[in-house]
């Protein structure tokens, strides 16, 4: 019997939603940073053995909006839980519950889906005791179908949650390909890998304020085994621009050289990176910006 079923993943902003995803098909689709708030759209993760596919929905982190775009994304993550089959609800072990998973978990109630508590980040736990204790508040708040503990990074049980999610999924169809890894088109995994860079070069330097357009990307003329991509940094203030490029272009060029690393592993084929900066001032608040840069508000 061959089993099939959506499930989407929520939690606070650095759980480690990405990580998990990223894991379980072996190669990098939704990006990672240290900061929060790193994942902006609902990127789903196609997970396919021989007796299921498993389409995982990697959200944006639940959180108390500040723009227009955050409220964009949260209302994206909340959106999901009427949809799917089942819910992996993420936490992360280190830290005790919070008034954001609260939130959650009573947006959860809402579902008719069945939920898992996942708590990520197993690796980093030194008191045993005190992750009994916070995990028993989670089960008090909310009654779980089950509940795993994991470490997305390492690995660690992953093998095991993805049997169980199995077992209570019902029998269904393969609803993509067996070599499809996503449902996002190629240029928004390149856009992503490019600015998953900015926020990992530039830490704390620039704020979440940063968008990636790739403009063009084709085969080159007289190469064809070369890609040309040529894509646009958007930030909100001018001082920004000026770190993303950095002294003499120190910066940008290096965003580029580890970008294009990424991108040639997802495309397979040598790549010729061309990056530009420019700043539209406030962008996350303004409707045409959020519209024109793909941010859709379905209401």
């Amino acid at each position: 019997m061959f089993k099939s079923g959506f499930i989407t993943i929520v939690g606070r902003p650095n759980v480690g939603k990405s990580t998990f995803i990223n894991n379980v098909l072996g190669q990098k689709i939704a990006i990672t940073s240290p900061k929060p708030q790193t994942t902006r759209n609902n990127i789903s993760g196609i997970y396919t053995g021989e007796d299921a596919q498993l389409i995982f929905i990697d959200t944006p982190g639940i959180h108390k909006p500040k723009h227009k775009l955050g409220e964009y994304m949260t209302r994206e993550a909340i959106n999901t839980l009427n949809s799917v089959d089942l819910v992996m609800f993420m936490v992360d072990a280190t830290q005790k519950m919070g008034p954001g998973d609260k939130f959650i978990m009573n947006e959860l109630k809402k579902s008719r889906a069945k939920v898992f508590l996942i708590i990520n980040k197993l690796d980093l736990v030194e008191d045993y005791d005190k992750l009994k204790n916070n995990v028993g508040e989670y089960k008090a708040e909310y009654k779980f179908d089950q509940a795993f503990a994991i470490s997305a990074l390492n690995g660690d049980n992953i093998d095991l949650l993805l049997q169980d999610i199995k077992d209570v999924l019902e029998e269904g169809p393969k609803y993509y390909p067996d070599d499809q890894v996503t449902d996002h088109p190629e240029k928004f995994i390149i856009s992503e890998l490019i600015r998953e860079k900015v926020l990992r070069l530039t830490k704390e330097e620039v704020p979440h304020g940063v968008m990636v357009l790739i403009d063009s990307m084709k085969p080159a003329e007289d190469n064809p085994n070369l890609m040309e991509i040529s894509a646009s940094i958007i930030v909100e203030r001018t001082s920004q621009k000026g770190i993303i490029i950095g002294k003499g272009g120190k910066m940008i060029k290096e965003i580029g050289t580890q970008a294009r690393k990424d991108i040639l592993h997802l495309i397979g084929t040598k790549v010729f990176l061309d990056l530009y900066c420019r700043v539209e001032k406030n962008w996350r608040n303004k409707e045409f910006h959020l519209r024109n840069f793909g941010y859709q508000d379905d209401r």
